[in-house]
């Protein structure tokens, strides 16, 4: 089966760019990896805006506009960029060896930072909010 890790970088972002990237590629690893390809290329700012408007456009042509969740967009940049920082690799695949709770305990990292649920939340998807626990 086909994974966005069988995609280079370049690749797996034009695709996601563009439109054309399978969305059975598109799961939670996916969406670290794009976070953390557009922070190595663009900044961290620049990664908050493009991915954003990607995401926006991908949900609404796959007619899952609802499924956007703008927190947790850029809750999970922010995460990324946080391990980046600390991170000794320059991989991807590497920082996820290092910080392998950005992918297997990803919702309790976020509870560690926000008391209401930005997963579910109405507010949540619709505009950021700031975390209420912990700053990242």
């Amino acid at each position: 089966m086909k994974t966005h890790q069988s995609l280079t970088d370049s690749e797996f972002e034009e695709q996601f760019s563009d439109g054309s990237l399978d969305p059975v590629l598109f799961t939670h690893e996916a969406h670290l990896r794009l976070a953390w390809i557009h922070i190595s290329k663009y900044g961290t700012l620049q990664a908050q805006e493009t991915i954003c408007q990607q995401l926006v456009r991908f949900t609404e042509n796959l007619g899952a506009s609802e499924k956007f969740n703008k927190t947790l967009t850029i809750a999970d940049i922010k995460a990324v960029d946080h391990f980046m920082i600390r991170s000794k690799t320059d991989s991807f695949t590497g920082l996820l060896e290092e910080f392998p709770r950005l992918k297997y305990r990803f919702k309790e990292l976020m509870r560690a930072h926000y008391q209401v649920d930005i997963f579910t939340s109405e507010a949540a998807k619709k505009e950021f909010l700031e975390p209420d626990l912990l700053p990242f």
